[in-house]
């Protein structure tokens, strides 16, 4: 008699691994993911309107990695930056009066518009 031997030598073939949101989300997040398109309406050689679309998804930590951190000085989305623009903004605006008032200064009386 022959012995049969009933033992498989390969695997059997596996299905598709699924994946949940959250492991999606944790990929996406943690290696980035760039969509980016521009759109340019030109008439007879001018550029009448161009509009640029970037979407960079990623974690915080991610993006700087990448070297993006615009919103950290982008004035409508931090606090730190928007202080800073009005602080900017100010100043330019305090030199210019300076400017015209020591410009009126030199004037006579008579001389100064109304």
């Amino acid at each position: 008699m022959t012995d049969v031997d009933f033992r498989q030598t390969s695997y059997p073939a596996s299905g598709p691994q699924t994946t949940n949101l959250a492991d999606i989300l944790e990929r996406v997040l943690d290696k980035g993911i760039v969509i980016a398109g521009d759109i340019k309406i030109e008439l007879l050689d001018i550029e009448l309107l161009t509009i640029r679309i970037r979407l960079f998804v990623a974690s915080v930590d991610t993006a700087k990695k990448a070297g993006i951190d615009w919103w950290e000085t982008d004035p409508a989305l931090s606090s730190r930056a928007s202080r800073s623009a009005l602080q900017d903004e100010n100043r330019a605006l305090r030199e210019r009066l300076e400017a015209l008032e020591s410009k009126t200064k030199g004037e006579s009386p008579e001389r100064r518009p109304k």
